[in-house]
């Protein structure tokens, strides 16, 4: 077995009642191995627990506690995950990774692909490096909901744009997962003239017909910086182009929001700013699933600002001081509109875009 270093012990805990210190290592729990998180909070989730532990000293006990149901002891490891997180194994066609520029600090250049990380911080994995075994394993400790990466449903054009033959069978390691189920949100990068188009609407016939196991979905654009050298040729998405996926998307939600009950499908903010479009109401992201992904920020912004400015307007009185705001390119006419608010009521306020020198225009 595995021994597994304790980083600290929490105050007031039931591990430092029972004298369990920095340093000391985790052997067993009820007398399984623990692999990762996973294993560690399936066991710890019982009333009773049996804990081996090894001492500094290389003594080992084996405590009995009666707890709460689900109730942790306290110990805190030097991995969130306990395991190390699982490399991605794709070479992605656009890879936001592979275009940051020089300099930046080491975690920045980590590509996590770990389906551990998708259920407990909704991070995106493509399945491309996991075994039968480890889809199992969602499966029997029911880690759900997780994210993927789906990008395209056609096998073959999934390979070319992730450049993994093992990402081919998308559709059938979502079916298994949603079949037991696990629920799944998906995402897809688009990319002109590679995944958009008719391919798109394919992709979201194929997704929709998994519904409800597959959850929802999120269009991205793709994101360009200014460090792209030697990598895939990609362009951003003219204005035009990106008035016709919200065209497109838009019919899709109309559709499937009379056959299931829900749009399903939804557009990054980024589309509607990229064709100067008004973005939708708040009820259109009906409750947000893909908020993470940039999916209805700016609508969830404004209605929570709108709803706190008429309950705040009669006490918020006028001053002599004045306010500045700095955001990017991008969302510079949107906070502008904000302002305006505030500026109805006497507020000096004023809005600036910064260029952003680090990714590049």
């Amino acid at each position: 077995m595995q021994k597994i270093n304790i980083k600290d012990v929490i105050k007031g805990s039931i591990a430092e009642e029972l004298g369990i210190q920095k340093g000391d290592k985790l052997i067993s729990l009820n007398g399984r191995e623990v692999i990762d998180i996973i294993d560690y909070r399936y066991e710890m989730a019982n009333e009773f627990v049996q804990v081996e532990i090894e001492k500094i000293s290389g003594e080992r006990y084996v405590f009995e506690i009666e707890k709460d149901y689900n109730e942790d002891i306290g110990l805190v490891f030097e991995e969130e995950i306990i395991d190390r997180p699982k490399r991605c194994r794709n070479k992605c066609i656009f890879c936001f990774i592979d275009q940051l520029p020089k300099g930046v600090r080491k975690s920045l250049l980590f590509k996590d692909d770990d389906y551990r990380l998708s259920f407990l911080q909704g991070n995106f994995i493509t399945l491309t490096n996991m075994n039968e075994e480890e889809i199992d394993r969602i499966i029997k400790y029911r880690l759900s909901p997780i994210y993927v990466s789906i990008h395209t449903t056609d096998g073959d054009l999934r390979v070319r744009m992730m450049r993994n033959p093992n990402a081919r069978n998308i559709m059938e390691n979502l079916k298994k997962l949603v079949n037991n189920g696990i629920e799944v949100h998906g995402q897809i990068v688009l990319c002109p003239e590679i995944n958009d188009g008719v391919e798109l609407d394919k992709t979201i016939k194929d997704l929709s017909d998994l519904y409800p196991g597959v959850k929802s979905v999120a269009v991205v654009p793709v994101g360009l910086t200014d460090h792209r050298h030697n990598l895939y040729p990609l362009r951003p998405f003219t204005i035009d182009e990106a008035r016709e996926v919200v065209e497109q998307v838009s019919s899709w939600q109309e559709k499937l929001k009379a056959e299931l009950g829900t749009s399903f499908v939804f557009l990054s903010d980024e589309f509607y700013v990229m064709g100067k479009l008004p973005i939708p109401d708040y009820d259109h992201y009906e409750d947000f699933p893909q908020i993470e992904n940039g999916v209805g920020l700016m609508a969830l912004f404004k209605h929570q600002f709108e709803e706190a400015f008429e309950r705040k307007k009669r006490l918020m009185r006028r001053n002599n001081e004045s306010y500045l705001i700095v955001t990017g390119l991008a969302a510079y006419d949107f906070m502008r509109g904000i302002s305006q608010k505030l500026k109805s009521i006497g507020f000096d306020i004023e809005v600036v875009p910064i260029v952003n020198k680090f990714f590049g225009k």
